[in-house]
């Protein structure tokens, strides 16, 4: 599936899951990071660290939508097939992938 889409996929689906989608700068002198979900009270917030790659960006959003019930969302194919192989990476990161 085409990067730009996915990407948009995955931002439209954050947000029909109540997500807010922050894209900030992260600095710190710790190794680097993506970004991440994090719950403030009782609304979900996920920050992506702007500087990274498209594709990074990506994984950080699918990493905090895999983390939701998905089964009653429809879902394109495509996505589907993605958010399911990153949730068996999440589950088992020695697992081999077909990509």
């Amino acid at each position: 599936m085409d990067t730009d889409i996915l990407f948009h996929q995955l931002e439209n689906l954050a947000e029909m899951l109540g997500i807010e989608i922050r894209y900030e700068t992260i600095e710190n002198e710790m190794p680097f990071s993506q970004g991440g979900l994090c719950r403030l009270g009782d609304r979900y917030v996920l920050i992506v660290n702007k500087t990274i790659r498209k594709q990074d960006k990506i994984q950080t959003l699918g990493r905090a939508v895999a983390r939701f019930d998905l089964s009653s969302v429809y879902l394109l194919p495509g996505l589907r097939a993605f958010l399911s192989e990153l949730q068996d990476k999440i589950r088992d990161p020695e697992k081999k992938t077909s990509r």
